[in-house]
């Protein structure tokens, strides 16, 4: 199975926007067991979350999992600093990428595979002003393609 594939859950569209993704790896999260419940209800926002890495660990903050419905006394925190179940290499080259000048790890999807909640990283490059633009007058000119095409093909 090809990395992020599964039931995607949420995503982060703004991470595409700002920054240039060069690589991603697959990450395993662990999770309280009300956290996992809601998770597979869908209700998970990554749009402001970001990962550090501390002591040789990764951490994801700012991640918001809403508290589960049928939770009672142990619900737990919605923003709750979660950690990342990545191999050591993989957070030591993490930990050696970062350092590069505007390099940053942004989370970019999170789906279920195999029964597990997983998170898709990727290592990004931030974007200036000017590749956003860019990247807006792309997206502008496919939609302009997309739509003559399709008026051609009603005819």
């Amino acid at each position: 199975m090809p990395k992020g594939s599964g039931k995607v859950l949420a995503q982060n569209k703004k991470a595409g926007f700002d920054y240039f993704i060069e690589e991603t790896i697959e990450a395993g999260l662990v999770l309280n067991g009300t956290e996992i419940k809601s998770i597979r209800q869908g209700k998970v926002q990554l749009k402001d979350s970001f990962i550090l890495i501390r002591n040789g660990e990764a951490w994801i903050s700012n991640m918001h999992i809403n508290t589960y419905e049928q939770g009672n006394i142990f619900n737990h925190d919605p923003l709750r600093v979660r950690k990342l179940l990545l191999h050591k290499k993989q957070i030591n080259q993490l930990r050696v990428d970062v350092k590069r000048d505007g390099y940053t790890i942004v989370p970019l999807k999170m789906y279920i595979k195999d029964g597990y909640a997983k998170l898709l990283i990727g290592l990004g490059k931030g974007k200036k002003n000017y590749d956003k633009r860019a990247d807006l007058k792309k997206k502008e000119a496919n939609r302009e393609m997309a739509r003559a095409v399709k008026a051609k093909n009603q005819f």
